[in-house]
């Protein structure tokens, strides 16, 4: 693939998503489809939906026009993702029952592995049940990650840019066309989501850009080495694996059910620890660009995979313990932190 095209792609898809924000922005407000302070949820005002849509379109369109049906596990990946975007966009306008998107979310999964996107474990069917489950359970992790302004458009950047790297390096052109365009669509849409945002993207963004992301890391350790494959799925995904084993580990030990929304994710630990919004999008997409620093330097040869695997692991591990020691669950420590905060950084 000639190497201006990704680069004129992703310009493209960098404007698309800048653009669409705008209209999409108005039309959400028109509609009267904004998320609204309250509960479990940590903004302060109403807040426009359908950001989400403008990345879908932004990564779709450029991807189907340049890439077109060729590859049938991209294809399988994009038709797919689009699936679990309209099915989030459901899920923003409306409510779905936890049954209902994880049954779907469980057979777009599965239509993907048909096409050939499968951890290779054992040589048999265990490798498509276990490809399914993983995807099935990061695409929700990253989902669960979009509860702050700028966090989830900092880290999907970050991680799709390193990753589309990792799949050029790895003879994968298509697929790092597809993370390429996932990159600036997500810079795009960035633009309105910094603190203080100006619109979500809503289950449909964040669902889509976990499956993309988590099928993108299946491509590419299938068929690598057991170290090979862990720090393939791992890093790449790393953020939301930590904060998926933050919130599950918390909520079991004092009794709280991990399906639920709350405020005990990472970001909100950091934030009651003293750090401002800002801070903790950049924070997290430094984390993010270590991580996948790590995952193309395997890809270069430049470190063995088991030691990245180690590296990575110990590291998830280790920000998993410290982090428990975060007190997240008393009204009178959150207010009283976040009363600590300076308004600029807030």
């Amino acid at each position: 693939m000639n190497g201006t095209i990704p680069l004129a792609a992703g310009a493209a898809a960098f404007l698309l998503s800048a653009a669409a924000i705008v209209p999409l922005r108005r039309l959400a407000l028109r509609w009267d489809l904004t998320d609204r302070p309250g509960g479990n949820k940590a903004h302060a005002r109403p807040t426009p939906y359908l950001g989400g849509v403008a990345i879908v379109l932004a990564t779709v369109v450029p991807a189907t026009a340049v890439l077109g049906l060729a590859d049938r596990r991209i294809t399988a990946i994009l038709l797919a993702a689009t699936a679990i975007a309209l099915l989030g966009l459901i899920d923003d306008i409306g409510s779905l029952s936890m049954f209902t998107r994880l049954a779907v979310e469980t057979a777009t999964a599965s239509g993907v592995v048909f096409s050939g996107v499968q951890i290779t474990l054992t040589g048999g069917w265990v490798d498509g049940a276990v490809t399914v489950v993983w995807i099935v359970v990061m695409t929700n992790s990253f989902n669960l990650l979009d509860n702050m302004d700028g966090t989830l458009g900092a880290v999907t950047t970050v991680a799709a840019a390193f990753l589309a790297g990792t799949a050029f390096v790895s003879a994968q052109p298509a697929l790092g066309l597809l993370l390429t365009l996932l990159a600036y669509a997500s810079l795009g849409f960035l633009l309105h989501n910094w603190p203080p945002a100006r619109i979500f993207m809503g289950d449909s963004g964040a669902l889509f850009i976990g499956f993309v992301l988590s099928c993108s890391a299946v491509v590419l350790v299938t068929g690598q080495d057991p170290g090979a494959m862990v720090s393939g799925l791992l890093l790449p995904t790393f953020i939301a694996t930590v904060d998926t084993g933050v919130v599950f580990i918390s909520r079991m030990r004092v009794g709280r059910s991990p399906l639920a929304g709350g405020t005990d994710h990472v970001s909100h630990r950091l934030r009651q620890v003293g750090f401002g919004t800002r801070v903790i999008a950049m924070m997290l997409g430094m984390i993010t660009a270590f991580a996948g620093a790590l995952c193309l330097a395997v890809a270069l040869k430049w470190i063995p995979a088991i030691a990245a695997a180690i590296t990575g692991g110990g590291t998830a591990l280790l920000l998993i313990i410290l982090l428990q020691g975060v007190n997240v669950y008393s009204p009178f420590l959150r207010s009283k932190a976040h009363s600590r905060i300076p308004e600029r950084l807030r």
